[in-house]
């Protein structure tokens, strides 16, 4: 069984003496975490973040921002039609917590691609290919092996808890000031970097180490080892990472087919593998009918998504109930799809086949990720130099570059290499671009 009594706390990280919660709010604390994060700076930021396809362009495609606003939005439907099931749980104790399962997974998927660098996945890649092959290798003798595998296997979801949690200069305690369940709620891996393997798959860096322990030990999860510190998945994890993998993976093809990277025949293919012939005769029916009201293909490929997305929003949800109760006893990782009948996991794999064929080795997708190591790492190289060596000329200048924010009163090499990190990474794709041009001289402030 889930301890969902210890799971949900409303208590919030750096006001944890405080109680906002009364019967006149019209907001839960819950629901805040969600307002508090959509009026955030760095989610506004996401609108200049590629997802996957260069932006902008003449037509629409997803970035971080509409990808992380579709995702919350079937977060809420994932945590919805679980807590309609926990409910009936008489042992829960706490029914009113139960029922913010939705706005915490909500909230949790809003969120989660807060710590993603400019240019997608791709930024990622070129942070830590600086650390582990570039200009940065130099620095490793300066720290410790824990803090050196922060920077070569950089991930964002890691850094996504630190733009949450983190004391940033001149901000308040505890970050955003986020409940504990939400902010475990993002963790998809946590322990530390040095279980990942040289993988990108950790929860939280050295500097939030003792902040997740906190949170970790207030909601109970289970703790596997101390040092390196390993925790079991908060639950509610889960369906964050199933909303994720439903929008990415879907999305991502209804993009292909607007930028006639995929036919329309080949997408509606793709998209009526999810329905079986006989189980799903009825909804079949319902889809061939409304179709023949609609002639625009691109939006008959999107109620084709839309209807693919609810049939795996109520899977994945079915599948939590059934299965997450005996995952939270196991020290693997196993998402949700992986646990998909037939014929949806037939049905995705053929998408993320079609995905790694098509979509993501397009001509366009390749040409950013190939600008994006050029830019991210030069940037690094430039101010990483600036903070170590202060002194020169060109430093003092380029100090002048970073906002205070991110000054990092950590003076060690650690804390130095990462307020650069932390500068970088939270970028926009054209903020990184054009500081780039200027600080290599391809462009000069006020001359076209």
């Amino acid at each position: 069984m889930i301890n969902w009594d210890s799971l949900i706390a409303d208590c919030r990280l750096g006001l944890e003496d405080r109680t906002y919660q009364n019967d006149d709010d019209i907001r839960s604390i819950f629901q805040r975490d969600y307002d508090r994060i959509i009026f955030s700076s760095p989610f506004r930021r996401l609108q200049d973040k590629t997802q996957v396809f260069p932006l902008p362009g003449s037509i629409f495609v997803h970035n971080r921002l509409t990808h992380s606003l579709e995702v919350a939005s079937v977060g809420r439907s994932l945590g919805n039609l679980v807590a309609s099931e926990v409910k009936n749980n008489s042992e829960i104790l706490n029914h009113r917590l139960i029922g913010e399962i939705g706005s915490i997974v909500s909230a949790a998927c809003l969120a989660h691609d807060l710590g993603n660098p400019p240019f997608g996945h791709s930024g990622e890649y070129a942070i830590a290919d600086f650390f582990k092959r570039g200009e940065g290798l130099k620095y490793q003798k300066y720290v410790s092996e824990e803090q050196w595998s922060d920077f070569t296997c950089f991930e964002g979801n890691a850094n996504a808890f630190r733009v949450l949690s983190h004391q940033f200069e001149g901000k308040r305690k505890g970050g955003f000031a986020l409940t504990y369940s939400t902010l475990a709620s993002i963790v998809k891996y946590p322990y530390e970097s040095s279980l990942a393997g040289g993988k990108p798959k950790f929860g939280f860096f050295q500097s939030e180490k003792e902040l997740f322990r906190k949170i970790a030990s207030q909601l109970e999860l289970t703790q596997l080892s101390d040092n390196p510190l390993h925790y079991m998945r908060h639950p509610l994890v889960y369906l964050v990472e199933a909303a994720d993998d439903i929008c990415y993976q879907i999305m991502d093809v209804e993009d292909a087919h607007k930028l006639k990277i995929l036919t329309y025949s080949e997408t509606e293919k793709l998209f009526l593998n999810f329905f079986h012939p006989d189980d799903d005769k009825t909804i079949l029916d319902n889809i061939s009918s409304n179709l023949e009201l609609v002639s625009d293909l691109n939006e008959r490929i999107a109620y084709f998504r839309a209807m693919v997305i609810g049939k795996l929003t109520n899977e994945c949800a079915r599948q939590f109930i059934s299965v997450v109760p005996q995952l939270t006893h196991s020290e693997k990782i196993t998402p949700l799809f992986n646990f998909l009948p037939e014929p949806l996991k037939s049905a995705m794999d053929q998408v993320r086949i079609v995905s790694q064929e098509k979509i993501y080795n397009d001509r366009a997708v390749v040409e950013i990720e190939i600008a994006g190591y050029k830019i991210l790492g030069t940037l690094l190289e430039s101010f990483i130099t600036a903070v170590v060596e202060p002194e020169s000329f060109l430093s003092k200048k380029l100090l002048s570059l970073i906002p205070s924010q991110y000054q990092n009163q950590d003076h060690t090499m650690y804390g130095k290499i990462q307020s650069v990190v932390d500068f970088v990474s939270g970028m926009t794709d054209l903020f990184a671009l054009n500081l780039y041009r200027k600080i290599v001289g391809m462009e000069l402030p006020g001359i076209a």
